[in-house]
């Protein structure tokens, strides 16, 4: 044994006088389905990433970095063009750099308190193109970065094979490059979204974040409001609420002179031709007045994207008695102009709302529940309703998926499961879900309560109903805040997750349309077993993306004249029900999230009357008391 100790004390010897290597910065390739933190986020390796997408599609990546031990200074990174057939460059390729929100209280119990990436500042912005102070900044020792690159190909780009390489630089001789390799296939993604959407935008908002003010003239708002709605354009959304509230009856050569680009599909966005796919109604119910924005509707042909919401969330919101008498009238004083109403099948038959209203819009937590009576897919209790020439579905989220106040947990929110989720604080693959519960239920379009909630505080503080970022989807894009001259939004990464999920319903839908539905929704059933049971894994969600468009391909390959992406929809037939299955359900509605009828829980009740006093006077769904 006396043998082996020199061994030993030399090795021990060695151990302590060598130095330590350090650890150096670097850079790596993600998808755009990781959520990159400044702690506890390591150093990658990946130089490369791979995309996929149709022509008029965006796709989008992240460029991580890591400070290692001595950190990193004055970070630049450019991305000059993608090669290929054609070259994507100029406006079709912007960076971004992402900002972080700091979080004081945890959305879902369990879930990190503090630094969460979300806003996307551009080095070239969207809709003034201006450069703007993505670049340069720095990067601290042991801590974590990250870069968000968006490819649009354009609508005229050959299929094939198109590289591209991101540098990124720092003092002191750093440079790092990550290559993309992007394939475009020979599809054609429509400009206008195949599925509608209403995710209002209150103006108040908007004025007091870029203005410091709640009241704005019409000359200083409007330039904004138009900018917003370019940008949400650019992501397939639509802001449907165009005015300030009490600034009816509008100037009608003056509206059409703002919003017909919008609504006609010549507003200047890379989506060329993108038109709104929802107006909503925001003037008082009196027959006069619906008379008139009914037959300016219908002479400038979008009566039939225009829309008046009869009534929210009944009883809470909405009285039923007043959504019967409002639905009477605009039946008699606008034939042709639609009803919405958000409520549940149960509700809507109950208190007789069915021949009054054309959009019913259910929680989601109603359509594929977990609490009676809405335990399972839902889908056939809207078959009658539905059958009815020009009835639409359309679906939302709110603050019931996460619980609207403190102390209400909802148990379904844990990690590796819960509710579609548009929080800051929630992973990346919850915001992208909702899209595609939407096709699964048969659904036409989404509505969102609001997008510019918390816009004024929206960089330091977006803590509402509970959660980080209810209501608040864009950043005021301020030159004090981001550089350049122009006041603009600012896309959240929550923004471009959820236009990866309308993108995700036309490639749905065409593999529905061509010829396959029953892959289609095998797909999104294998990959969201349940609405309450969203994957936090993002790589899923893209798995599940690159099969259907491999089997859009098989589908036109078989059949050239099957029909296109973009083109008209092909309905989809409802799964059958079992009795006393999924569906299945043998009484009114819990109310949940949307109101009560007979025959509601004592769990619901109790659940709602919390979140009831915890709210604020007035509607959820439209903060538009903030615009008087």
């Amino acid at each position: 044994m006396l043998a082996f100790r020199p061994w030993g004390f030399a090795w021990l010897s060695l151990s302590i006088t060598s130095p330590v290597l350090a650890a150096e910065p670097t850079a790596w390739g993600e998808g755009m389905m990781v959520k990159v933190h400044p702690d506890g986020t390591s150093a990658g390796t990946t130089t490369e990433v791979r995309l996929t997408a149709a022509r008029n599609e965006f796709v989008s990546f992240q460029v991580a970095l890591h400070g290692g031990d001595t950190g990193l200074k004055a970070v630049h990174a450019r991305l000059p063009a993608l090669e290929g057939p054609a070259t994507l460059t100029g406006p079709d390729v912007t960076l971004y750099r992402q900002t972080y929100l700091v979080t004081r209280r945890a959305t879902v119990p369990g879930q990190p308190v503090g630094r969460w990436p979300d806003g996307l500042v551009p080095d070239t912005d969207e809709v003034a193109h201006e450069p703007r102070n993505a670049f340069p900044f720095d990067v601290p020792a042991r801590e974590a970065r990250a870069l968000w690159v968006d490819v649009h190909v354009p609508e005229d780009a050959p299929p094939g094979e198109y590289a591209g390489t991101v540098t990124v630089e720092a003092e002191g001789g750093f440079q790092r490059q990550v290559t993309a390799r992007l394939t475009v296939v020979d599809a054609r993604m429509p400009s206008t979204a195949s599925l509608s959407s209403a995710f209002p935008l209150s103006p108040s908002q908007v004025c007091l974040a870029h203005l410091g003010r709640l009241a704005c003239t019409s000359a200083e708002l409007q330039p904004l409001l138009v900018r917003y709605q370019q940008l949400a354009l650019e992501h397939r959304l639509t802001l449907p609420r165009l005015l300030p509230r009490g600034s009816w009856p509008p100037v009608w050569g003056d509206f059409d002179a703002t919003w017909g680009p919008s609504m006609d599909g010549t507003a200047p966005t890379r989506l060329t031709g993108a038109r709104m796919t929802s107006l909503e109604y925001e003037g008082p119910f009196t027959p006069g007045d619906l008379a008139d924005f009914t037959g300016h509707m219908r002479e400038r042909g979008w009566l039939d994207r225009a829309h008046a919401r009869i009534g929210d969330e009944p009883p809470f919101g909405t009285p039923f008695e007043q959504i019967r008498d409002t639905g009477t009238l605009v039946r008699q004083a606008a034939p042709g102009l639609r009803t919405m109403v958000t409520t549940n099948s149960f509700q809507l038959k109950y208190y007789a709302m069915e021949p009054l209203v054309d959009i019913v819009v259910p929680l989601v937590n109603h359509l594929d529940g977990t609490e009676a009576p809405f335990v399972g897919d839902q889908r056939a209790t809207y078959a009658d309703f539905l059958s009815r020439p020009g009835a639409e579905l359309w679906t939302y989220q709110s603050c019931m998926s996460h619980g609207c106040g403190p102390g209400i947990l909802v148990p379904e929110n844990r990690p590796g499961a819960g509710w579609p989720s548009y929080m800051v604080d929630r992973p990346s693959a919850k915001a992208r879900a909702m899209e595609w519960l939407t096709f699964l239920f048969g659904g036409t379009g989404e509505l969102y309560y609001e997008t510019a909630m918390m816009l004024p505080t929206a960089w330091s503080d977006q803590f509402h109903f509970n959660g980080n970022g209810d209501g608040t989807l864009f950043y005021p894009g301020t030159p004090q805040v981001i550089g350049g001259q122009t006041h603009v939004p600012v896309a959240s990464m929550r923004l471009k997750l959820i236009r990866q999920g309308m993108q995700d319903y036309e490639w749905l839908k065409a593999v529905s349309d061509a010829g396959d539905p029953a892959f289609a929704r095998q797909v999104a059933r294998e990959l969201i077993p349940n609405a309450w049971q969203v994957p936090d894994d993002g790589a899923a969600f893209d798995a599940a993306r690159l099969r259907l468009v491999q089997r859009y391909q098989e589908l036109l390959q078989g059949n050239p004249s099957a029909p296109r992406m973009g083109g008209e929809p092909v309905p989809m037939p409802l799964e059958p029900q079992v009795p006393g299955g999924p569906g299945d359900s043998g009484g009114q509605g819990d109310a949940g999230g949307c109101g009560a009828a007979p025959g509601v829980s004592m769990a619901g009740v109790l659940l709602w009357a919390a979140w009831a006093l915890g709210r604020p006077r007035g509607r959820r769904s439209a903060p538009r008391g903030l615009d008087s």
